[in-house]
């Protein structure tokens, strides 16, 4: 009987940065999906904008305002949520800040907050749902990653520092589960550039504002990833877009080579021509959608040219085809870097 109105009733999802961007896209799809969904973020107008497309699309919500650094926080919403929902079933790992600027021109205490919430927001939030997933051996995690996970880019010295650890220290959380025999899942996956607010919001310190690198695609594309990652979680992680495939197998193959070709490219390739203006939104240390702001929603400005649909979901979720595909774009993402390089070369 038990195990029947677990089935029954409506799966309990938890979503951090929920209130702009993937996290406002990954909320709207589970609620389609008739979840209840918990929704953690900084911002009230962008949460209460977030609760109430959840319940127009068929689900329960309670936005929580929380700021995912501060571990006692993040652990008083988990019992919060368990007091007015019961037992969480699916914790998305989404919130993060970031900011634009060379490594040596980034304070201590801006590399320090980047690192608290991107990386330790994640590390206290799944120890909170962990506390409470591991004695009902019932529950799946989901950490939002990104390609940079595994190829640092320059500009992002922290954003990339801090997916990056989330990548090892999930690794290492994956086999202590896998040793326990436990039914607790936990699984990544890896995002590509997406047309959302950050670029709107996050600290630059570069003279144009910041833009995602082409190919760009909207959050609902990463949204319907993380509900099937959170529906299949046995995979240890998914990779999202074709441009994330070709960029981690790259990386895999010629890394010397990627970090040669990013360090001639990859300045202008995330910033725009518009010029950076001194009043420009900054969510750094306070979110931009607090009550003397406004609501941001799911994209950005970068719209036009946005891909909705990608193949490569497809292919992540079916394993086989993927391997033979992403070896062919690697290869020809190593191929056409060297011939770049070489052009490169010859026009010195």
């Amino acid at each position: 009987m038990r195990a029947r109105r677990r089935r029954n009733r409506p799966s309990v999802v938890v979503v951090t940065g929920a209130s702009g961007g993937v996290g406002r896209a990954t909320a709207r799809a589970f609620a389609a999906r008739g979840a209840d969904l918990a929704l953690l973020a900084r911002g009230h107008k962008g949460l209460e904008a977030a609760a109430a497309e959840v319940r127009r699309a068929g689900g329960a919500a309670l936005p929580l305002t929380v700021d995912v650094a501060d571990h006692r926080a993040v652990t008083a919403a988990a019992d919060r949520i368990e007091e007015v929902f019961g037992a969480v079933d699916v914790w998305v790992n989404n919130a993060f800040t970031g900011l634009f600027a060379p490594f040596v021109e980034i304070e201590p205490e801006e590399f320090r907050r980047v690192t608290e919430v991107t990386y330790l927001g994640y590390v206290y939030a799944t120890h909170a749902a962990l506390s409470r997933m591991l004695p009902r051996d019932h529950g799946t995690i989901v950490q939002v990653g990104s390609a940079l996970a595994y190829r640092g880019i320059p500009l992002q010295s922290a954003y990339c520092g801090a997916k990056h650890a989330i990548q090892g220290w999930n690794e290492s959380l994956r086999c202590e589960l896998l040793h326990q025999g436990s039914k607790v899942r936990t699984t990544m996956v890896q995002l590509p550039a997406l047309n959302t607010p950050q670029f709107g919001w996050v600290l630059n310190r570069m003279s144009r504002r910041p833009r995602p690198v082409a190919p760009i695609y909207e959050p609902e594309l990463a949204a319907r990833a993380i509900v099937h990652a959170a529906e299949h979680p046995r995979r240890r992680e998914y990779w999202v877009g074709g441009s994330t495939v070709a960029t981690l197998l790259a990386n895999a193959v010629a890394p010397g080579l990627l970090d040669r070709y990013l360090a001639r490219t990859g300045y202008d390739a995330q910033l725009t021509d518009d010029p950076s203006a001194p009043l420009d939104p900054v969510n750094l240390w306070h979110p931009v959608d607090d009550d003397s702001g406004r609501d941001y929603g799911a994209h950005g400005r970068f719209g036009p040219g946005a891909h909705v649909h990608g193949p490569q979901l497809w292919l992540s979720e079916h394993r086989t085809t993927t391997v033979a595909a992403g070896a062919a774009v690697a290869a020809a993402a190593v191929a056409a870097l060297r011939t770049r390089m070489d052009h490169g070369r010859q026009g010195r």
